[in-house]
């Protein structure tokens, strides 16, 4: 079944089809792929009920997402169902929804279930879960990118219209990539982070996973409500920005750019470059150092610390219970120093400084989402320095308090999607929707 926003309202409002219909599609599709490990909880008949009870008596046309299916990333909280955060033992029943699941339910959607994730969304490629590897929606040999992983191929293989992921280090934009999706990353803040288990609290972002531009727009619209409890909500207020005719966009420099051996990964950037040079832009290489330092203090900087402090409990009193990479990863987080955490935000205030001339000077910049893609067997090889090469043009996001949209950009030889991320200034979610727009011809 055709799980479109757009087609499903207006089959819905024209009386096609019920809601009953398109659980009943998705529930087989459950079962069908119960073998790519996406999905952590699905929600039992029992459970759907009050969401169906409560369109009952609604008019299709007055809810935005009226019977729309999501999907919930399991570290977002959904009233009554367990969140694990892909760590069995940290396991708890929620006892509200987090705000913005509480929004879009609001609006008619209608959650099915909770997605597996690298465990504490630490990690870029959907291996670390005790739930299983997370397999890629068209080659299951591959990874689906992290840390939302089972949000991705929940979407990709039509059994939510839309998912909620998170977004620290690019785990809203990698999966996108390697699943052929839309994932937009908007600006800190703009979507509520209450009620998700933190990865590290002042970077975190709700990402929003859709297959058409049309899709994410919708799903963003019901999303970026001021959240009065959160402390790092922020009132959305849209540059109202269009994408121009003429325009001028930024690129890495050549030697900055890394493909780490993929060549047809590099092709279809340079074809993206082109594309959009052909539709009126003009390509300016600048240097990709600030993002670049910017980015290493991710995982090398006292944010390190801010994981740690979102499992202490956990890592310290029953640290066998954490993911053997994910242990690594955090549990030097308690060694990070004052000094450290200072010398890094003076880097991040200079870099600031650069971005903020780049976006005065160009409408955006463009990059690969990422350079490569690996197989799963490949990942658990060499779990940290992978995952790290997939991080190279994501880090740095969040740190840099920029807002991204990952979009397809074609496929390599052997049917594995390539995608390009457009990066603009805070608050442009509106200028990266046109501009990708212009891209994908929609």
């Amino acid at each position: 079944m055709n799980l479109n926003i757009n087609i499903l309202r207006k089959k819905y409002i024209d009386k096609i089809i019920s809601i009953e219909d398109v659980l009943t599609s998705i529930k087989k599709k459950i079962k069908e792929t119960k073998d790519h490990n996406i999905w952590i909880y699905t929600l039992s008949d029992k459970d759907l009920e009050p969401y169906i009870k409560n369109l009952e008596n609604q008019d299709p046309k007055d809810l935005p997402l009226y019977g729309i299916p999501f999907a919930i990333k399991d570290n977002i909280d959904l009233i009554n169902i367990p969140t694990t955060a892909a760590c069995k033992e940290y396991e708890y029943i929620a006892k509200e929804s987090a705000y913005v699941v509480n929004e879009l339910i609001k609006a008619g959607a209608i959650p099915i279930g909770k997605t597996n994730l690298d465990q504490f969304a630490t990690g870029l490629v959907g291996t670390r879960s005790p739930y299983g590897e997370c397999k890629n929606s068209i080659n299951p040999e591959y990874i689906s990118g992290g840390s939302s992983s089972g949000s991705a191929v929940s979407v990709a293989l039509e059994m939510a219209s839309f998912s909620l992921g998170t977004d620290t280090a690019g785990s809203g934009r990698v999966p996108a990539a390697f699943n052929n999706l839309i994932g937009l990353k908007a600006t800190k803040g703009v979507i509520s982070t209450s009620g998700v288990v933190p990865a590290c609290r002042s970077l975190d972002c709700v990402t929003i996973f859709t297959k058409t531009l049309e899709e994410v727009q919708a799903v963003f619209k019901v999303a970026n409500s001021y959240d009065e409890k959160d402390i790092y909500s922020r009132k959305y207020i849209s540059s109202c920005e269009e994408a121009r005719n003429d325009f001028t966009f930024a690129i890495p420099k050549k030697e900055d750019l890394k493909f780490f051996g993929d060549k047809e990964a590099q092709k279809l950037f340079y074809e993206a470059v082109e594309k959009f040079e052909s539709l009126g832009g003009k390509s300016v290489e600048i240097d990709y150092e600030p993002f670049n330092e910017s980015a290493n203090l991710l995982y090398s900087g006292p944010w390190v610390t801010e994981r740690f402090i979102a499992i202490k409990d956990a890592i310290t009193k029953t640290p066998e219970i954490i993911n053997e990479t994910v242990r690594a990863i955090i549990s030097g987080g308690d060694k990070i120093d004052a000094i450290n955490y200072f010398e890094s935000e003076y880097t991040l205030k200079k870099n600031r400084k650069i971005m903020d001339k780049i976006f005065a000077k160009y409408d955006f910049m463009l990059t690969p989402t990422t350079g490569t893609i690996y197989k799963i067997k490949e990942v658990n090889a060499d779990p940290i320095a992978l995952n790290t090469n997939l991080g190279y043009y994501t880090n740095f996001m969040n740190l840099l308090d920029l807002s991204a949209i990952a979009v397809p950009a074609g496929f390599r030889k052997n049917g594995l999607p390539f995608g390009v991320t457009i990066v603009a200034d805070n608050f442009e979610e509106e200028k990266l929707i046109s501009y990708s727009s212009k891209y994908l011809g929609v």
